[in-house]
């Protein structure tokens, strides 16, 4: 490899998706020992698109301060969370009418997973053993581990906890639902959503993904692997903000069959009408609940406008290209020994971060953080270095893996 910093210039000047860089707030000051900032945590929290502020004082001072009331229908309040579901939908992979925005993660992990037992157990209807058993990642985010524990405990089913390359083999005519994430948030591992999907399906039972880690930072295809409901944050690589909403995807085919467990007035076929009984709504739709969260939701829909003109296409090949320049410095950098890499190597096996391992992790992020180079920790041992395409680039990339030899080198780790 030619020297680090020349090949980040190279890899810089050749850059397709470098102009996006100023659609956002970064810190372009000197990080702690010379050179920029480098933010490499948007796989926690995505960095402050520009043109959200002005968007976001507009819905408070106009919308909210002088027309108050009127912008439910003069504003499009009201139709927000299905027009946004529409905007994040090429970004996954589905056609619009698919993706409602709205509430946070773990609740719809909750009505993804209860609707998919639903799902499982109208269809076969008397027919064969009841399907009374949830699989979920072994590996996965704790909340989707204690959410599908809740909705198993509320279904009368069995919770199985099985590492996603076990899968096939543990699914059987009990398997009702299968909840995984398409990315592991500790290693970057990406999971094999074709093969799974096609898996769980040959087994009769529905599939939940958890796109949180790959929405915004790889193709997903949705759609064109036939998943059953998906659900995912949008604060990561979607930049929609601090808890900004999440959103619910179910397929099409599936739409007047999905029983969400938490019906509310917001999905009510008639939401105006006040009746008793609940009638849900055609389509995406049923899968709202209460009022939408209007602030978070529309500071969303400003942030989403980094993604015109841009392809998940492109934002994949540059991703892995940042990982794989990173791992190279790493390299060339660190001595050997002193990190061993957790994000597998084969690009069709990792996301859009690289996890090294190191003792004394905690203590030499908080070192690189100090020193401007901002990634974070996970217990008891990792380092995790998010790699945003629209925002990071490769003289980023070559600083942080410079810093961090620095840091080892003095802290003797």
């Amino acid at each position: 490899m030619s020297e680090p910093k020349l090949r980040a210039k190279e890899l810089d000047a050749a850059d397709g998706l470098a102009a996006q860089r100023a659609e956002f707030v970064l810190d372009e000051g000197d990080g702690g020992s010379g050179g920029e900032a480098v933010y490499l945590d948007g796989n926690s929290l995505g960095a402050l698109p520009v043109a959200v502020p002005g968007r976001v004082e507009d819905v408070v001072r106009r919308q909210w301060g002088e027309l108050r009331i009127r912008s439910w229908t003069e504003e499009g309040w009201w139709t927000a969370p299905e027009r946004i579901g529409d905007r994040i939908a090429p970004l996954v992979g589905a056609a619009a009418g698919q993706i409602v925005v709205g509430d946070s993660t773990s609740v719809n992990v909750f009505k993804a997973v209860v609707g998919a037992v639903r799902l499982a157990r109208s269809a076969d209807g008397a027919a064969g053993p009841a399907r009374d058993e949830i699989v979920v990642d072994a590996t996965t985010f704790p909340t989707d581990g204690y959410i599908a524990e809740s909705a198993a405990r509320m279904t009368g089913c069995t919770l199985r906890p099985v590492p996603p390359s076990e899968i096939p083999d543990a699914l059987g005519d009990r398997t009702a639902a299968v909840l995984l994430n398409h990315v592991d948030y500790r290693t970057g591992r990406l999971h094999d959503l074709p093969a799974l999907t096609a898996a769980v399906h040959a087994a009769g039972a529905y599939i939940v993904w958890d796109l949180c880690h790959s929405a915004g930072a790889l193709p997903v295809g949705l759609d064109e692997h036939g998943v059953d409901l998906a659900v995912g944050c949008t604060y990561k690589y979607l930049n929609g903000g601090p808890g900004a909403p999440a959103y619910l995807y179910v397929r099409a085919e599936l739409q007047d069959r999905f029983d969400s467990p938490l019906p509310g007035w917001n999905s009510h076929a008639e939401p105006f009408g006040m009746r008793p009984e609940y009638a849900p709504a055609p389509g995406a739709l049923r899968g709202r609940v209460g009022t939408p969260d209007i602030l978070s939701m529309l500071a969303l829909e400003a942030a989403l406008d980094v993604w015109d003109g841009v392809t998940v296409e492109a934002v994949r090949a540059k991703s892995l290209a940042l990982t794989d320049f990173f791992l190279e410095c790493v390299e060339a950098y660190v001595p050997e020994g002193r990190v061993a890499c957790l994000t597998p190597r084969p690009h069709g096996e990792r996301g859009s971060q690289i996890a090294l391992r190191c003792p004394d992790a905690g203590d030499v992020m908080k070192r690189l953080i100090e020193r401007g180079v901002v990634g974070d920790f996970r217990h008891p041992d990792v380092l995790r270095f998010g790699f945003t395409p629209l925002y990071v680039g490769f003289a980023d990339t070559e600083r942080a893996a410079r810093v961090l030899a620095e840091v080892l080198a003095e802290t003797g780790v």
